[in-house]
Order: C-alpha cells, then sequence, then structure tokens
C-alpha cells in the first residue's frame, strides 16, 4: 500500500512525496509554508487523482515524459519523476491512481 510522507526541506518548508507499495516515490510536491497547507496538499491529491483528465503529460527538454496532476482550478499540486520511455510514465500515473486514495500519512523528520 502506497503512503505520503511529509517532510521539511532545508528552507523550512514542507512538502510531501507519494511512495508506492515498493518505496518508490511517485509524486512529489511544491514546498509549503505551513504543515497544514501541505496536509491540504495531500488532501487534494488523494480528491484529484481519480480523474485522468487531471494529469497532464508532459516531456522534459530532453525528451523524457513525466506528469503533473493538477488541481480542478488548474494549481499543480505534484509532479514525477522523469522517465526512460511513455510506458513507464503511464505506469506511474496509474500507481498515483492506485496509491493516492488509501495512501497513510507519515512524518518524517
Amino acid at each position: 500500500m502506497g503512503k505520503f510522507e511529509i517532510k521539511t526541506d532545508k528552507s523550512g518548508k514542507f512538502r510531501f512525496n507519494l511512495k508506492a507499495g515498493n518505496g518508490q516515490v511517485i509524486l512529489s510536491s511544491q514546498g509549503y509554508s505551513s504543515k497544514a497547507a501541505c496536509e491540504n496538499g495531500i488532501d487534494s491529491v488523494k480528491k484529484h487523482a481519480q480523474d485522468d483528465d487531471n494529469f497532464e503529460r508532459n516531456k522534459a527538454k530532453d525528451g523524457s515524459p513525466y506528469f503533473n496532476l493538477k488541481a480542478s482550478n488548474g494549481q499543480v499540486i505534484g509532479n514525477s519523476e522523469m522517465y526512460s520511455s511513455e510506458s513507464a510514465m503511464e505506469n506511474g500515473i496509474a500507481s498515483v491512481k492506485k496509491n493516492a486514495p488509501e495512501a497513510s500519512v507519515d512524518e518524517v523528520s
């Protein structure tokens, strides 16, 4: 089962990673100014991950595919790693859809 991990970065911002059952990071957040805002971001991922229309598929300058998960207002709430192929990216999207809704939340120091 997947889980969200909340941690504080070097600048004091709160960030979350959604990890699949195997421990691999499948979605990462922006920096949030408070833990409560970060937790709201997690709630937003859980809410928006089920709708394929919320996944924006992109290519980096080097051609590597990646995706962003957007809220209904168009704001990016999470982004993926760079993938080696479009099929690998689609597997990543499927993993977010599968893991996000029931994922637990852990705080990592």
